[in-house]
């Protein structure tokens, strides 16, 4: 089974809709939006192209949450559908706009900010670690879309192939291919790693 163990996953979400819906905590609201609002803001910028429209979009999904924050609290993925409303909110502005660009998912154009692992845990240089970085960036759209929404962003291999309408097989298989393009940077077979192999894997 896939699962999550990211900062900001499912369970700690629901902690924080908790307390906004029933305690009204500002401070929760507060670390809500610092967790997801950059992440959000670029899902939505691959699809939409516009750094202003994205906020837009993602300051809109963030009046909805305090709008139904109790209904919020009752979702077994939050994160998910943070996300899914995301997309729907950018395809619909595209369509309203009549614009084409990024409606096709080989199209959302995305870049991971962050490396999901610490280079000290897995005994790494951080030269190693720019080399994976680049690789990861150099993947076709779609292969690199799902890497980081599974790696960095927290979702699970089924949410993310709800999210953009393709298999679990899809999905298996685009992380299959970013893990062995990031075996060919470090120049090593991760078989051969096992400190690797058993923190990559989900």
């Amino acid at each position: 089974m896939h699962s999550s163990n990211s900062v900001g996953g499912n369970e700690e979400i629901k902690d924080l809709l908790v307390a906004i819906a029933y305690n009204n905590d500002q401070s929760a609201y507060r670390t809500l939006f610092i967790q997801l609002h950059g992440k959000l803001k670029q899902f939505s910028f691959s699809i939409v192209r516009s750094e202003e429209e994205a906020e837009d979009i993602v300051s809109e999904l963030f009046v909805l949450i305090v709008q139904r924050k109790e209904q919020l609290c009752q979702l077994e993925s939050p994160l998910y559908y943070f996300y899914t409303t995301v997309r729907n909110m950018s395809l619909n502005l595209l369509k309203k706009q009549k614009r084409r660009a990024g409606l096709s998912m080989d199209e959302w154009q995305i870049q991971l900010n962050s490396i999901y692992f610490r280079p000290d845990l897995l005994m790494i240089t951080e030269e190693m670690v720019s080399k994976i970085k680049m690789a990861i960036n150099s993947l076709p759209n779609r292969c690199r879309l799902i890497f980081k929404l599974i790696k960095e962003d927290g979702l699970k291999y089924k949410e993310v192939a709800e999210l953009l309408n393709i298999s679990v097989k899809t999905v298996e298989a685009q992380m299959a291919i970013a893990m062995r393009r990031m075996a060919q940077s470090m120049q090593v077979d991760l078989q051969s790693k096992p400190i690797l192999e058993k923190r990559f894997k989900k």
